[in-house]
């Protein structure tokens, strides 16, 4: 009876060339979301860096003027064209 029991592990086929790029790349999308996560849940510090990158929109919006400025002047002679007819 014991004889007749096949106790010799299972014949498994290799996995393929896309089936470990699958696998792998799950592996590194998990990886990559967990990361993610725990930058969400773990505050960092503020630096100094941090302080100077406010003066940085403002002169964004130095520079954002004078195209808005521009922009209005363009619009005026439309407006006059208008007021010819």
């Amino acid at each position: 009876m014991a004889s007749d029991l096949d106790f010799s592990p299972p014949e498994v086929p290799e996995p393929t060339f896309l089936e470990n790029l699958l696998r792998y790349g799950l592996f590194l999308g998990a990886i990559f979301q967990l990361i993610c996560v725990l930058a969400i849940i773990v505050p960092v510090p503020r630096s100094h860096e941090v302080e100077a990158e406010p003066s940085e929109p403002r002169s964004v919006e130095v520079t954002r003027r004078p195209k808005a400025a521009a922009l209005s002047a363009s619009k005026r002679p439309k407006k006059e064209a208008k007021k010819k007819r």
